[in-house]
């Protein structure tokens, strides 16, 4: 306790260290009270502790598992209700109405966008309509092989077409009309109309030659001609006197086709100016049809639109689309000799019209006018598998890589 109490004792310091240094040399224990410091640099070692490692726990990895299903989720597809409708209107007549056709066909009745089946079926499949001409013209040589016997005869041509190709509508062009070509008068051209009515017993549908007043004086006698017939008038513009046009048409119980420029405006001023005359059940629209890389992007978006705002209650473009496919082979890839990377020609062109068709199929089109007979056939088998549930074949589309054409 003494001993304790010494160390306690207050030290006194010289102005030196040494009696610090003597002193820090005797003692094993210092303790300082009250004490100021004032030194430059200051170092003090700590003895640092010895560290204590603890082991990781140690985890076995997860056991990996190869899946043996896929994971299943149902999914429920949006239905939509849609205000609009598009109008249904009839091509052709049988005996019991009037005409002589072996069955009429319908389009148009649309209450969904194309093929929607989710939403609603397909009311009407879409048809194909094979072109023929009354008269020899410039055609493509993959066409030409097809159709070379029948050239000069629109009848055998129009036969062959329905009995051969399978076609659902002929659409007989009165090219040799043309005041800049043979000219052939009003009367004659409607001869070949009631020749052709008389060879095949499909609905037919009537194009003139682009003049506008040539193919009113046409359209009036083949009107007369085919009386209860119901034939597609092809086509009425704005060019033309409306109200003589759709008179006749109303008058022998006809169709007017609607043909306006990739305008929507342009297509429901003539639609609007046709109702004044016409029921809308007579009327089918054509906003044109560009080829697979001259503005087919351009059409498809015109036909698009027209068809979603019909859906959504437009009133003056609720109707049928009728597409002038055969325009694809105005692309000059379709059927010009080209570089071998282009491919044969002859696969070449059936490939351009084929393309041309399934991209407006899905915009909306009711009614394709279609001339290479491979075209038309793949056409018609994908509106097959388009308009039908059955269930696809995904072991036979794994191959189609390796598959022959």
């Amino acid at each position: 306790m003494a001993e304790k109490e010494e160390r306690k004792k207050p030290i006194k310091l010289g102005n030196d260290f040494t009696d610090l240094l003597d002193l820090l040399g005797k003692a094993s224990e210092i303790e300082l009270e009250d004490v100021d410091l004032d030194v430059g640099d200051l170092e003090i070692w700590l003895q640092p502790g010895v560290p204590v490692s603890v082991p990781p726990k140690l985890f076995a990895p997860p056991t990996k598992v190869k899946p043996t299903t896929i994971l299943e989720a149902r999914f429920t597809p949006p239905i939509d209700q849609y205000p609009g409708q598009i109008v249904e209107v009839k091509l052709g007549a049988t005996k019991s109405e009037g005409g002589t056709r072996g069955k009429p066909i319908i389009i148009g009745g649309e209450k969904s966008p194309a093929f929607y089946l989710f939403e609603n079926p397909t009311p009407h499949p879409p048809v194909i309509s094979f072109d023929v001409f009354d008269t020899k013209i410039p055609l493509a040589k993959a066409v030409k092989m097809h159709l070379k016997d029948v050239l000069e005869d629109p009848v055998a041509w129009a036969k062959l077409a329905v009995n051969k190709f399978g076609a659902d509508l002929i659409t007989l062009h009165l090219i040799s009309v043309d005041p800049l070509l043979q000219d052939t008068p009003p009367k004659k051209a409607a001869k070949t109309v009631e020749d052709v009515l008389q060879a095949v017993d499909v609905p037919l549908i009537v194009g003139g030659c682009g003049d506008p007043q040539k193919d009113m004086d046409v359209f009036e006698k083949v009107a007369e001609v085919g009386e209860g017939e119901r034939l597609l008038i092809s086509s009425i513009t704005q060019d033309m006197d409306i109200e003589r046009s759709a008179g006749f048409v109303k008058k022998h119980g006809h169709v007017a086709l609607a043909f306006t420029p990739m305008d929507l405006n342009r297509a429901r001023e003539l639609n609007r100016r046709l109702y004044e005359f016409l029921p809308k059940e007579q009327i089918i629209m054509d906003t044109t049809t560009a080829a697979l890389g001259y503005g087919l992007d351009y059409a498809y978006t015109i036909m698009e639109r027209a068809r979603l705002a019909a859906l959504m209650g437009d009133p003056e473009l609720q109707h049928p689309m009728s597409s002038g496919t055969t325009n694809a082979w105005a692309a000059r890839e379709a059927w010009m000799e080209m570089g071998p990377e282009w491919g044969a020609k002859e696969l070449r062109g059936p490939i351009w019209e084929t393309v041309t068709a399934l991209t407006l199929l899905s915009a909306g089109v009711d009614l394709f006018m279609m001339m290479h007979p491979a075209a038309v056939k793949t056409v018609k088998e994908v509106i097959k598998r388009l308009t039908s549930k059955a269930s696809g074949q995904p072991e036979k589309i794994a191959n189609w890589v390796s598959m022959k054409i």
